[in-house]
C-alpha cells in the first residue's frame, strides 16, 4: 500500500482486488512495484522471525511465534483498519529464517504450481498445503508442521474469493504457465 501511494500516487486498496499484497500491487502498478513489496513482505516475515535471535534467544519456538505475529500484522494491520495481505509472502519470510532450505522447498513448490496453474491462488494454498505435509513426514518437525498448517487455513480463508472466482471461471490468471497458454490458445 505505501509502495503505490509514495511512488505511485496510486491506493492499490481501491482498484484491482482491493488488497494491498504482492499479486494485487503487480496487476495495478506493475512488476517493479510488485518486486518490491514481494521483497519487502518477505522481508517482513524474515524480521519477524529473526527478532528473537538478534536478542540471543535461539529457541525455535519462539522464531516461529514472533513470525507468525509478522503475519497477524501483516493480514490484520492496526494501520489501515485491521484488513491486509494475505500473509503468502510474509510467512515465505518465516520459513527462510528458520529453515532457508525449507524456504527453498516451498519457493520451489510455488513456482512449479504458478507454471502449472497460472494461478497465484492455487500456487499458494498448494505450495502451504504440502509444506505441511513435508514439515511432518520429511523433516518430522511438530512446531513447524503446527504453524504450517494454521498457515494453510489462514490461505484457504484469505483466498475464498480466488475460489469463488475459480469455480466461476473468473479468476485472474498470470500471463505465463500452461493453463495460460492453454486458455489463449482456446478461447
Amino acid at each position: 500500500m505505501w509502495i503505490g501511494q509514495a511512488l505511485y500516487h496510486k491506493d492499490v486498496r481501491t482498484a484491482g482486488s482491493h488488497n494491498i499484497g504482492t499479486t494485487n500491487v503487480y496487476r495495478v502498478l506493475g512488476p517493479v512495484a510488485g518486486t518490491i513489496v514481494l521483497a519487502m513482505d518477505i522481508l517482513k516475515g524474515t524480521l519477524g522471525a529473526s527478532l528473537p535471535v538478534m536478542f540471543g534467544y535461539h529457541q525455535h519456538w519462539l522464531i516461529l511465534v514472533c513470525g507468525v505475529a509478522a503475519v497477524v500484522g501483516h493480514t490484520a494491520s492496526i494501520f489501515i483498519g485491521f484488513k491486509g495481505g494475505k500473509a503468502v509472502a510474509t510467512s515465505a519470510g518465516i520459513l527462510l529464517a528458520y529453515n532457508p532450505g525449507f524456504f527453498l522447498i516451498a519457493s520451489a513448490l510455488f513456482v512449479s504450481f504458478i507454471l502449472l496453474t497460472s494461478m497465484v491462488s492455487i500456487a499458494s494454498t498448494s505450495a502451504i498445503t504440502i509444506v505441511t505435509f513435508i514439515s511432518w513426514f520429511g523433516y518430522h518437525d511438530p512446531l513447524l508442521t503446527t504453524i504450517a498448517g494454521v498457515l494453510t487455513v489462514v490461505f484457504f480463508i484469505r483466498h475464498r474469493a480466488n475460489f469463488a472466482r475459480i469455480r466461476a471461471g473468473k479468476e485472474n490468471l498470470v500471463p505465463f504457465g500452461l493453463y495460460y497458454w492453454y486458455r489463449q490458445r482456446h478461447q
